[in-house]
Parts: C-alpha cells; sequence; structure tokens
C-alpha cells in the first residue's frame, strides 16, 4: 500500500518512491506561467516564496513557476533551500542518492516549519514536494535544493490555498481543515480529503515499524506489525468500544529505502 500523500522522493524515470514518478526523461516542463530568470537559474531560490503550484507541477523535478505575494492566494511556499552537499558535485542528474538526501531534508524540515512531530505530519493534508535545478543549470554547475509546502497530496485533483504563511500550521491542536480523512467504504481504495469535509475515516495514530538503520524486513512484517499495533491503537483512541472498525496503511520497500519507517492507523469514525 502506496503511501497517501506526497513525499516527492523520485529521480528517475523507472523508480517510483513513496508513489510518486517523474514524467517522461529528458527535460520536464517547469510549471506554467514560468519566469524566464527561473527557468535555468544556478542561484539558490528564494526562501519564503509562494507560488500558485498544480498537482502536475510537483510531478516535476524542476520548477520555474512565478512567485507570488503570500497575502496573495497560493498554494505553495518555499519553507527550505540550500546547497547540495559535495558529495553531488560530480553527480548526475538521476542520481538515486537524491531522492534520500530530499527525503531526510525536506521531511525533517517539514516538521519543524508546521510544528509538528512526525507522527502528525503523515496525518496532515499538505505535503511536500522538492525541486532541484534544470538539466541546462545542472549542466552548468547549479546544485541546489527547494522544499515547498503544497495543499494536497498524490490523490489531489487540485491543491487548496494556503494561509499567508504556512508556518507553525500544525502547532497545538491543528484545525480539521489540515488533517486528513477519507470519505468511502475502505481506507485503501478512497479518496482523501480535509476532515473538515463529511467523511467515514480518520488518520489517528502512526506507528514506527523500524529504526533507520535497519534492513527492510519484508512486506509480511510490516503489515502484521502494522495490522496488530492499529487495532490496539485505534481502540484506545476511541475509548475501547466494544465494537469498533480500523484500518491501516503500511509502506513498501521503496519507501522503507528512501527513508519512511511509519505506518498510519485509520478509525472509522464521522467526528
Amino acid at each position: 500500500m502506496s503511501h497517501p500523500w506526497w513525499r516527492r522522493a523520485a529521480l528517475t524515470c523507472a523508480a517510483l518512491v513513496l508513489g510518486v514518478g517523474l514524467a517522461a526523461c529528458g527535460e520536464s516542463p517547469q510549471g506554467e506561467n514560468t519566469d524566464p530568470d527561473q527557468v535555468d537559474s544556478v542561484e539558490v531560490p528564494e526562501l519564503g516564496a509562494c507560488r500558485v503550484l498544480a498537482p502536475d507541477d510537483v510531478a516535476q523535478p524542476s520548477n520555474a513557476t512565478k512567485a507570488v505575494d503570500c497575502s496573495e492566494r497560493h498554494t505553495a511556499q518555499t519553507y527550505a533551500v540550500g546547497e547540495l552537499p559535495d558529495t553531488f558535485d560530480e553527480a548526475g542528474y538521476d542520481d538515486e542518492e537524491l531522492g534520500a538526501f530530499a527525503y531526510e531534508t525536506c521531511s525533517t524540515k517539514f516538521e519543524k516549519f508546521l510544528g509538528a512531530d512526525e507522527s502528525l505530519v503523515m496525518r496532515t493534508i499538505v505535503s511536500w514536494a522538492w525541486f532541484r535545478p534544470s538539466e541546462k543549470a545542472w549542466e552548468d554547475g547549479a546544485r541546489w535544493y527547494r522544499c515547498d509546502v503544497v495543499g494536497g497530496g498524490e490523490q489531489t485533483e487540485e491543491f487548496v490555498q494556503l494561509p499567508e504563511s504556512a508556518e507553525g500550521l500544525l502547532l497545538g491542536r491543528p484545525s480539521d481543515r489540515w488533517m486528513v480523512c477519507v470519505s468511502g467504504p475502505s481506507v485503501t481504495d478512497s479518496l482523501k480529503i480535509s476532515c473538515s469535509e463529511p467523511h467515514d475515516w480518520r488518520a489517528v495514530t502512526t506507528i514506527k515499524v523500524g529504526e533507520p538503520e535497519e534492513p527492510y524486513p519484508g512486506d509480511r512484517v510490516v503489515e502484521v506489525t502494522t495490522r496488530d499495533y492499529c487495532s490496539d491503537s485505534v481502540g484506545a483512541w476511541l475509548n475501547y468500544p466494544v465494537d469498533y472498525d480500523f484500518g491501516y496503511t503500511w509502506f513498501h520497500e521503496a519507501e522503507w529505502e528512501a527513508g519512511n519507517r511509519r505506518s498510519v492507523c485509520w478509525a472509522k469514525t464521522a467526528d
């Protein structure tokens, strides 16, 4: 079962990491309403910039969409930028190690930016996407990364508008507007939506199924460990009713190799 939200780490045309793959090989479009000065820029992007991005935009390795004032409508905000480590100086544009670096860097900074822990960010409808230079800029020596928080996830048809700044969005008790739920008979085959909308399932807890240095234990171990934990965890979250339904979202080896170690537990509830 793939991750229900975008955590963009796919790097080659053949790779499918965290459920997101790149478009066709070669130079990819860099979004609509592009800024010519950004298209092949070798300079590190502007931190804090806001943009109107769509799901198709974050499916590309690079992006040059024009920035807008953050007081205007926007669906993305750049929360982390920087130079790639020196180890990537001679790396190819599609070097698979870039995915692991992006996952570790962007996911860690994502938690800090939103004011949440790893469990909470896996239960929010907002997610992150990362971008690198264009292929031409890469050939010219550009080695930067850009992490954007975006108002949606893998199944989102249209991103939602973000607040003027998404910093601290999940501090305290987050609004249902930003938490993820499901409307449908099951967690696996239904659309993920905001919990402020009518729903049948809510993501309520997560389970850590391994440590960073551990090898992948196999699909069966991850699934059974997740199922058993979620059965108890959801029961406790619902205050131990006599009967209740629960679901779980677990992950495969590709996600494990990219850095993910958590599964998500779902409670059947309209609240």
